[in-house]
């Protein structure tokens, strides 16, 4: 067991130092490596196959609610970018341009996308004539670059893999029902995927997108009680459609102006599942989005029988799973190390006297619990228990999430949870983005959303004590 030992100990204990505790899971764990490039990331196999997993998953949602896939090109002329004021003010900061093709000066620069509502505003400028072409329910699977002065693996990089919804529709209430459903998607998706619970609400005016009539967002608290925009859903209206010019012509044959919205969710949801599971052995993986969803170690492997019913179990196992066999010649100790590290949710040991009694021994990695099963059924025993530990993962994120929230109805309330308390702060605002900006420069907290489910904490505003019109959730953030 001095390998185990040696292996936990290259781990920075989270409640010692999380920054480092994080960086040293994703590199140890092999995730991703640092790149030459300054900013941008190396996603190696083991990391790619989570966002695999996550892809493939979330893209099936889209489909089901009836959403196709395109691609669009990865750069945008400087005249296309500077057609909505607002849009391109508020990336104007992040935004890498190239100015040569070759040797030669190109005549316009040309951005490396960072988004791609222009692109598809510009794209649906010249496919949509009729009321018959809508609605459109377009998304890319792509990556995206904004040039970022601080980063950290998958919370921030300069370039990163998201997808993003564009979506065009007749009338206003049919674009707002969009977004809304978009991110009860999302909310689902984190549920009943990464088994991470998320408050649901809209972005203040100052918080919501550049160029959106309003922003919805589901946001996650991490181990640390810090707060992780972790998918946004923003409702367009028919600013982008009066700025490029996408008209209809409806049922009675009069010009419209489309509403338009947009979503999107990037692999910074694989660092909520690193900080919202993850312990200090290593990752902690939710079972569905899992690349190994079981191991199987054989003890005692060169013993008579265990490698050949090995074999056999994962032959039968793979119908249905995800699963790994290390038969390779390391030490068991290190193995289960090795696995740990990589969260992979459950280990199967199978050695001489397991055989004898027609069993195996399977390991949580949630909760280290060792659980004798049969060789019968193992299939639908393995389906119990990955179904058990995702829901015990959930479950335990919800309560730290739900014992984490605290209300506040004055200043120095606000004051001292946000100083003393990692969490959330649920207080009242008045709406003015003077008191919004003094209660991020005085205590560092910004406003995370309004929830969908409002509390009256009090009758006031917590920063100016003039009438509160709605609760906000306050938290530091990611």
């Amino acid at each position: 067991m001095a390998g185990k030992e040696k292996r936990v100990e290259a781990i920075t204990a989270m409640d010692q130092d999380f920054t480092q505790w994080y960086t040293d899971v994703v590199l140890k764990s092999e995730l991703i490596d640092y790149s030459s490039v300054k900013g941008c990331m190396i996603l190696r196999p083991y990391g790619f196959a989570i966002w695999e997993n996550i892809q493939k998953n979330l893209d099936q949602m889209f489909k089901d609610t009836g959403h196709e896939n395109v691609a669009m090109p990865m750069f945008i002329p400087e005249s296309l970018l500077q057609k909505e004021k607002d849009h391109v003010e508020g990336f104007a900061p992040e935004v890498a341009w190239v100015t040569h093709g070759g040797s030669e000066k190109l005549a316009e620069r040309l951005c490396i996308r960072p988004t791609s509502e222009t692109l598809f505003c510009d794209h649906y400028s010249q496919i949509i004539q009729s009321w018959r072409d809508l609605p459109k329910l377009y998304n890319q699977w792509v990556s995206v670059v904004r040039w970022e002065k601080t980063t950290r693996p998958f919370l921030r990089s300069t370039e990163f893999y998201w997808q993003e919804g564009h979506t065009a529709h007749a009338t206003a209430q049919e674009a707002v029902e969009e977004t809304i459903r978009m991110l009860n998607v999302y909310a689902d998706f984190y549920r009943d995927y990464l088994a991470i619970p998320v408050v649901k609400g809209q972005k203040t005016e100052k918080e919501k997108f550049a160029g959106a009539v309003d922003t919805y967002t589901v946001e996650a608290m991490m181990h640390d009680g810090k707060a992780l925009q972790s998918a946004t859903s923003h409702y367009f209206g028919d600013g982008f459609a009066k700025a490029f010019e996408i008209q209809y012509s409806d049922k009675n044959n009069q010009l419209q102006y489309v509403h338009q919205t947009s979503w999107g969710l990037s692999t910074r949801s694989i660092g909520a599942i690193i900080m919202v599971h993850g312990d200090d052995s290593g990752l902690v993986l939710p079972p569905r989005i899992a690349p190994i969803q079981t191991v199987i170690v054989p003890i005692a492997a060169h013993k008579a029988g265990v490698l050949e019913k090995a074999k056999e179990m994962k032959a039968e196992l793979a119908k249905q799973f995800r699963v790994k066999l290390d038969d390779s010649d390391k030490m068991p100790g290190w193995k289960f190390s090795e696995y740990e590290m990589k969260g992979v949710p459950l280990r199967i040991e199978l050695g001489p006297r397991d055989l004898e009694q027609n069993q195996c021994v399977a390991v949580r990695r949630d909760n280290g619990e060792k659980i004798v099963l049969s060789l019968d059924g193992l299939t639908e025993s393995v389906q119990t228990l990955l179904d058990e530990i995702h829901e015990g993962l959930y479950q335990r994120a919800l309560e730290s999430l739900n014992s984490r929230i605290y209300d506040a109805s004055d200043w120095q309330t606000m004051s001292e949870l946000i100083a003393e308390k990692p969490g959330f702060v649920r207080a009242m605002w008045c709406g003015d983005l003077a008191c919004e900006l003094m209660i991020k420069e005085e205590l560092g907290a910004t406003s995370r959303c309004l929830p969908f489910d409002q509390v009256k904490v009090a009758d006031t505003c917590v920063c100016c004590g003039k009438p509160a019109v709605k609760e906000v959730i306050w938290g530091k953030a990611y």
